[in-house]
């Protein structure tokens, strides 16, 4: 059977692979008990490897979507996936849509940390903004951008919801590869640096509305 395969464009292309795959299992293009096309014509359909072909397949497994026969092949054997955990279902996010997310998250936990924050949160969160300017001004990339997940996170962990800090240290550690690729320089973290002083200062006087303003401003400047 031939079928039109879209272009891969996605940094993991196992998880580009598992997905076109489950989409076509999903629609009925493979039926249950159906066996899917053998590694040559999936590497030739989709132009990878071997290695990337086995991983996908692997990853339908552990979905629950296709069983492996040694010698017959590969077979479709639900076109439902058992619940994928969270962490796996990030790992296969588009940037856009992770990063959506966080900042979403972001502005909830801002409003949170202005009504429940401690003395020892403020200590914490100025720590990380001066670290954070500090490796601005000195064009410290990776300093930087690991000090701006730390004040947000410290942020995270002033809101006293045990499962919004989960949940974005979650996030935050699926988008620190893609921070790397996007910030090669420090400028953008010079030019936030007010909003996020602002920001602060909103939660240290406990003011939940304009933490959640100040939250979206910053939000509104992720390019």
């Amino acid at each position: 059977m031939m079928t039109n395969f879209q272009p891969l464009q996605r940094r993991n292309l196992a998880d580009e692979v598992a997905a076109q795959l489950r989409q076509l299992i999903s629609t009925g293009t493979y039926g249950v008990g159906q066996r899917l096309p053998t590694e040559p014509e999936l590497m030739q359909q989709f132009g990878v490897g071997r290695s990337t072909i086995r991983e996908a397949v692997r990853l339908m497994v552990n979905a629950g979507l296709v069983r492996v026969q040694q010698g017959l092949g590969t077979f479709v054997i639900s076109q439902q996936a058992l619940a994928e955990p969270l962490a796996q279902r990030f790992n296969r996010a588009h940037f856009q849509d992770l990063n959506e997310v966080r900042l979403l998250l972001e502005v909830k936990i801002a409003e949170k940390a202005a009504i429940h924050r401690t003395k020892e949160d403020i200590a914490r969160m100025k720590a990380f903004l001066k670290k954070r300017y500090d490796a601005a001004k000195a064009n410290d990339v990776e300093a930087c951008r690991r000090a701006d997940v730390d004040f947000h996170t410290a942020i995270a962990t002033a809101s006293g919801n045990e499962i919004m800090v989960d949940l974005y240290k979650t996030i935050a550690t699926h988008l620190i590869q893609s921070f790397k690729d996007r910030y090669t320089d420090t400028v953008t973290f010079l030019e936030t640096q007010h909003l996020h002083k602002a920001l602060l200062e909103s939660i240290i006087d406990k003011d939940s509305a304009q933490a959640l303003i100040w939250a979206s401003r910053i939000s509104s400047s992720v390019k």
